[in-house]
């Protein structure tokens, strides 16, 4: 009698006992990879709008400068006349006139150098962009299962 008691305990606790189907562990395990997805697809798009800024920002800082280099360009014109006396020079005597004209190559060669850096950030933005398309791209491309793909598409996944 006890031998059956404790027979019947041991088989009612396996009845009980919950076990994962493997359904259950497949839909969880999808649900893992449909978040997984999401999370990339927002990180993907929150890097975009990063560069994004970023681009903007380095745009406005262009237009800028454009208008210092036309501003100082103006000057240097004025300037020059001055230096040659082709234009009243009023109470400016020679050297100082000499003075602001090197200040004024200075600041125009401080300006070409900041527009060269301008324009190497703008083009490492765009390279990044293209490598964030590209790999979304290969992230497509993998997630087709490689039956379904004919030589074609195995060619291109392997360019990208």
């Amino acid at each position: 009698r006890k031998q059956a008691t404790e027979y019947s305990t041991s088989s009612s606790d396996d009845e009980f006992e919950p076990k994962p189907s493997l359904t259950h562990k497949a839909k969880r395990a999808l649900r893992r990879r449909r978040k997984l997805e999401k999370e990339t697809k927002q990180l993907i798009k929150q890097e975009e709008l990063k560069r994004l800024h970023k681009a903007q920002a380095v745009q406005r800082q262009l237009e800028e400068l454009e208008e210092r280099q036309r501003a100082l360009e103006i000057f240097g014109v004025e300037l020059e006349r001055e230096l040659r006396g082709e234009a009243d020079s009023g109470t400016k005597d020679e050297n100082q006139m000499l003075h602001e004209w090197f200040e004024l190559v200075m600041e125009k060669n401080k300006l070409m150098r900041y527009e060269s850096e301008l324009l190497i950030i703008a083009q490492e933005l765009e390279l990044e962009d293209h490598q964030s398309r590209l790999e979304q791209k290969l992230r497509e491309k993998m997630a087709i299962d490689d039956s379904l793909k004919d030589e074609m598409d195995l060619n291109e996944e392997d360019e990208i």
